[in-house]
């Protein structure tokens, strides 16, 4: 009995039953799992909590997960095959480094700030279990920071991103980034609240405080307009350098 109220205050904004639907409760099971797994941690949660989120029995959970390694797991797993699934079709729809940085960029901060709980599983398990976390980021996850880093090193060699920038850092970094900042959205943007001398400001913290996020990850990308200008040679350069390669060759 404490253990079942426990649980049920513990996830008030969790979904209150299972649908009949195998797929249906199956995803309300994860959601539950995920917001619990956000809030205590995996220690601190145990499959009763998920049931008693869910207005439902430890067995009707069970028989969707057969333990809660395995919910854990799967929780992970969606979170991975989203980007398996989403990753490729956004960078093949957009053909402009711009596009794809808006594309990429976008789905990642939409992803992870509609449920900030999935940042904070993600961070809770690479603080608790950094040995599975290594694994899934050499194993899973290698692929398709390989293939935006790639994207990446394309636009250093055309000259639209910053030169001797390491594109698989910075995917990284930003993803990082992202994931704090998505798990702190409930906290940090009150620090914006108000002006040095304590007054309200006009301008919304969390619009703030995200907006900045977005011109971080742009600017330590892609070089501006200015400075391509600068470094582009003109035409009268690039044609003396023309003409003495070939009077140099032989």
């Amino acid at each position: 009995m404490v253990g079942s109220r426990r649980g049920a205050e513990r996830a008030a904004s969790v979904p209150n039953a299972l649908s009949s639907a195998p797929s249906d409760a199956r995803a309300k099971a994860l959601l539950a799992a995920t917001r619990l797994f956000a809030a205590h941690g995996f220690d601190g949660t145990s499959v009763q909590d998920v049931a008693d989120a869910l207005g439902l029995t430890k067995q009707a959970v069970l028989h969707h997960f057969a333990s809660k390694e395995q919910l854990r797991e799967a929780v992970l797993d969606e979170i991975l095959e989203h980007w398996n699934e989403r990753l490729p079709k956004l960078l093949l729809a957009a053909t402009a480094s711009e596009d794809r940085f808006d594309a990429v960029f976008g789905e990642l901060f939409r992803f992870f700030f509609t449920e900030p709980d999935r940042a904070r599983v993600i961070l809770r398990e690479a603080l608790d279990r950094p040995a599975v976390v290594r694994r899934l980021l050499e194993g899973p996850v290698r692929p398709w920071l390989a293939a935006v880093a790639g994207y990446i090193q394309s636009g250093v060699e055309r000259g639209q991103h910053h030169e001797g920038l390491d594109p698989e850092a910075y995917v990284l970094h930003v993803l990082l980034l992202v994931l704090s900042a998505a798990a702190g959205l409930h906290v940090m943007p009150a620090a914006l609240g108000a002006n040095a001398a304590g007054e309200a400001t006009e301008r919304d913290p969390a619009e703030r405080y995200t907006r900045e996020l977005v011109r971080l990850a742009r600017s330590a990308l892609f070089r501006d307009e200015a400075q391509r200008k600068r470094d582009k040679p003109s035409p009268k350069h690039a044609r003396s350098k023309d003409a003495r390669r070939k009077k140099t060759s032989p």
